[in-house]
């Protein structure tokens, strides 16, 4: 069943499409979608052709957020998404927002349409998010009496202020894809988000992978760090490790010549 919610498509520039695939029901996360969205990132992480991701919904809505009813009759409700293995930091439900941020590449979010609730937090796991003006996006989990608990806490205290964090949560409020530039939630607008992140893409596909994937865990590790010095520490592990290795030479010799680079896949 979650081969039928969530369809991976990678194309041979690298870039991966990743389509939520629930569109009767606004992309709203029944068990199935949540297991769909776990194995799409493990899929596109352990890709290492995989350069850039676009993740978006298919239909009318990015994610219209928890399909309550289908876990009331599910035995367990709610209660199954809790569940945690071992050796690993964030639980089933987490997963699907926390693990955009263990994807080597980037992850870019199109979101158009609702992003409500668990829909929000999964966009908020992308690096990017490109939405559309009239996009609707809300914290709405005190609507159902609950707190916001899909890997938030790793996501927005890096893009906006804890009042604003506050005034989202207690409230639910429903914000604009504008409004949403304005308070930081999402990263830009365009009349055609799903177009946008593509364009995108591809064109952080045309740069060093090795670079890229190396700028997203120097920012990732150290964006909200208050340790100076392991933070100067990783800069230069980071780029020791990109000096003289064959995607770096290629991209200094394609700006010396003007001819496009030609990168490996990396290790």
């Amino acid at each position: 069943m979650s081969d039928d919610r969530v369809r991976v498509q990678i194309g041979a520039s690298g870039v991966a499409t990743v389509t939520m695939v629930r569109a009767d029901k606004h992309n709203a996360l029944d068990h199935a979608m949540f297991e769909g969205l776990v194995h799409a990132a493990e899929e596109v992480a352990g890709a290492a052709s995989v350069r850039a991701v676009v993740l978006h919904g298919e239909g009318k809505s990015f994610c219209s957020g928890l399909d309550v009813a289908s876990f009331m009759d599910r035995r367990g409700g709610t209660s199954v998404l809790l569940g945690r293995d071992d050796d690993r930091e964030a639980n089933f439900a987490q997963r699907v927002t926390y693990d955009w941020s263990t994807v080597p590449a980037p992850v870019i979010a199109a979101i158009h349409g609702n992003c409500f609730g668990g829909g929000l937090q999964i966009a908020l796991g992308a690096d990017i998010r490109i939405a559309a003006p009239d996009a609707k996006l809300s914290v709405m989990e005190v609507k159902w009496g609950l707190v916001p608990d899909m890997g938030i806490t790793q996501t927005l205290p890096r893009l906006v202020p804890i009042d604003v964090a506050k005034e989202l949560t207690f409230t639910g409020r429903i914000v604009s894809g504008s409004d949403a530039v304005a308070l930081g939630l999402v990263t830009r607008t365009a009349d055609d988000p799903l177009a946008a992140a593509l364009a995108l893409a591809e064109e952080i596909a045309q740069k060093s992978p090795d670079a890229v994937r190396a700028a997203k865990r120097l920012y990732n590790e150290t964006w909200v760090s208050n340790d100076a010095s392991a933070a100067l520490s990783l800069e230069s592990e980071l780029q020791t490790g990109l000096i003289g290795r064959p995607n770096q030479i290629a991209a200094v010799m394609a700006g010396m010549s003007g001819e496009p680079p030609v990168f490996v896949d990396p290790e």
